[in-house]
């Protein structure tokens, strides 16, 4: 991945009437990124895609592409395409066809239009499908031939819209790896806005966590789960033991009246905070060895691992572990210092969290 701009969103905002979907956006965006843009519904992840595509105008903010001002710019000018969530193939035409629709409007010739369906086709696996109608084809292959006919035009960008949202639980896993070997294969950005967690942590080399038309936080996958900004996203991104704590002083955090040693510096001292801690990362260990002590509510298993609720402290923990602690039994709370993350508390419940660019 390249370190070169290709789009930046400066100061976008957006208002609907009176409900503001984007208030003051700053992003840019790399050549060459897998960027996922990625938040509960309403937080105004599509609307911000839409104006990357040209759907939408801001009501402040500019659009640069390239380094030109493509703000005002319709779709049909700008070198991108969009890949929605309703496929939007054209049933009375063949697979070659649907494929061929915007090569036709540009007047391609026959022999590059007929070159570019055979590739287009191969890239997407469904090779010898010229001639088929829609209808005859599944979820997972009506999206490749949208994907398909969205890359014949050679877009520097492919804006994807939950394309996945509409396929059963395999097939989204399928498509998953389609996506990345696409990527990888066209050297192409994609832009891609869903609101499902593990799609954004398979899939991107950048995500950046949406909520309210605010930014909350933008990283690597590793980054947004392992250390996440605020108390918002760490809850968003996978499960969370999200606890109220006052951090002693450096490396010392008070957690439900326990002490913790951590590896946190520069909060102060008798600082209250929030503490985030992944199921994944709590042993549970004899009563003697624990931080605390605390007994097993529940226990379901998860196939993978057992998820398992301990009641220690008056606090209900959450606990993933391969390790089976029967419901009822004692048991200790031990956690390394390193898989303790210290946060500041948000002043308001909106307030944005510091915008992080690596």
């Amino acid at each position: 991945m390249t370190n070169n701009k290709l789009i930046d969103l400066i100061n976008i905002t957006k208002s609907f009437g009176d409900n503001i979907v984007l208030d003051d956006l700053n992003l840019y965006i790399r050549e060459n990124e897998f960027l996922t843009l990625l938040g509960p519904s309403g937080c105004g992840k599509t609307t911000t895609l839409r104006i990357i595509g040209g759907f939408e105008t801001p009501n402040t903010g500019k659009v640069i592409f390239q380094g030109k001002n493509i703000t005002n710019l319709p779709p049909n000018q700008r070198q991108l395409n969009t890949v929605f969530q309703k496929y939007a193939l054209f049933s009375h035409m063949t697979i070659s066809d649907n494929i061929a629709f915007g090569l036709n409007i540009k007047k391609k010739s026959k022999a590059y239009i007929y070159d570019k369906i055979k590739y287009a086709l191969k890239l997407v696996n469904l090779d010898g499908y010229d001639n088929r109608m829609p209808e005859s084809l599944s979820g997972g292959q009506q999206q490749r031939i949208a994907i398909a006919r969205a890359i014949v035009n050679e877009p520097k960008v492919l804006l994807l819209d939950e394309p996945l949202g509409a396929l059963d639980l395999k097939l989204r896993q399928d498509m998953q790896y389609e996506l990345i070997r696409l990527k990888n294969e066209l050297g192409i950005t994609f832009i891609y806005v869903t609101h499902d967690q593990e799609e954004a942590l398979t899939m991107s080399d950048t995500i950046v966590v949406m909520n309210q038309g605010y930014i909350q936080q933008i990283g690597t996958p590793e980054d947004i789960y392992n250390e996440p900004q605020n108390a918002f996203v760490a809850d968003f991104i996978g499960d969370s033991n999200i606890i109220n704590a006052t951090m002693i002083e450096d490396k010392l955090v008070s957690i439900l009246g326990a002490k913790f040693p951590c590896v946190d510096v520069g909060f102060g001292k008798n600082k209250p905070v929030d503490v985030v801690i992944r199921p994944e990362d709590i042993d549970l260990v004899q009563p003697e060895e624990g931080t605390i002590t605390g007994v097993v509510t529940s226990l379901i298993f998860k196939g993978v691992h057992y998820e398992m609720e301990v009641l220690a402290n008056g606090h209900e923990w959450l606990v993933h572990s391969t390790d089976l602690s029967p419901v009822g039994s004692t048991v200790g709370i031990y956690v390394d210092p390193f898989d303790i993350q210290i946060m500041n508390k948000p002043e308001s419940e909106d307030e944005e969290a510091v915008e992080i660019e690596e």
